[in-house]
């Protein structure tokens, strides 16, 4: 997938980039080197919407690249689910600092979608992926086989004065509980977070037994105790249709 030629092109984007992340795309078996939109380029890549605009007006993408200064060409959790969102084999190159001083190449790292979905508890954070709604896609999934809908969002969206996330939550099937009702396993809770937007910015799922599985921000996934977060608690919402009764009689000991 990379030879020699295309090696070459990645390396000196990285070299140029670095210390901030670089990323690129694979098309017509040539490197195209894109921007970095990330707001946090140093620890994050986000290509430029105008750049696989035009990536994909010249060619067939087929490969996602990007570089990891100062560190392994490992993938991340976040980088392991964003190729399972591309749907595109990815290509990562490591570099840094050498004894003498000078930035040198270290590695490289090739994988492809393969089904992967991270682990409901201990997943590193990364917003728009990894996060809070990303947690309660991949227990639906992974405990369910139920897809919600990805719903795009940026960080710190509830301090904008006017975006709403989670007023999306019915068009991923959910409705607001009546007053009184019962909790039951799957049940999802929104909460405000010091949120100046006055709307919910945190979502948490309810386990059962006083507990909920949530991922606070910059933290790793874990369960916690329902307590702890009610005062914060604005919504709560339950699936609805045919796993209804599936969730009804789902257990805390699923965990």
């Amino acid at each position: 997938m990379i030879d020699t030629a295309i090696k070459a092109a990645i390396s000196a984007h990285a070299l140029s980039e670095y210390p901030r992340e670089c990323c690129g795309l694979l098309v017509g078996g040539a490197y195209l080197p894109c921007r970095n939109a990330s707001a946090t380029p140093r620890d994050n890549f986000e290509i430029s919407a105008a750049d696989y605009a035009d990536a994909e007006d010249s060619g067939t993408i087929t490969a996602i690249v990007h570089s990891h200064p100062g560190a392994s060409a490992r993938p991340s959790m976040a980088d392991m689910s964003a190729c399972e969102a591309s749907g595109l084999p990815w290509v990562i190159v490591s570099l840094g600092a050498q004894v003498d001083g000078s930035i040198a190449i270290e590695d490289w790292h090739t994988f492809e979608p393969s089904g992967y979905s991270a682990p409901l508890i201990g997943c590193e954070f990364s917003h728009g992926l990894n996060d809070c709604y990303g947690l309660i896609r991949r227990y639906y999934w992974q405990k369910h086989g139920v897809t919600l809908p990805d719903f795009p969002r940026r960080g710190e969206w509830w301090n904008d004065g006017r975006s709403d996330l989670y007023a999306q939550f019915p068009d991923a099937g959910f409705a607001r509980l009546p007053n009184g009702d019962e909790l039951r396993p799957g049940d999802v809770l929104l909460m405000h977070i010091r949120s100046r937007n006055a709307v919910p910015n945190h979502a948490a799922v309810f386990l059962g037994d006083g507990v909920i599985l949530h991922h606070l921000w910059g933290q790793l996934s874990r369960r916690d105790q329902l307590g702890r977060y009610l005062p914060h608690v604005s919504h709560f919402l339950r699936y609805g249709g045919e796993l209804s009764t599936k969730l009804e009689a789902s257990a805390y000991t699923e965990f």
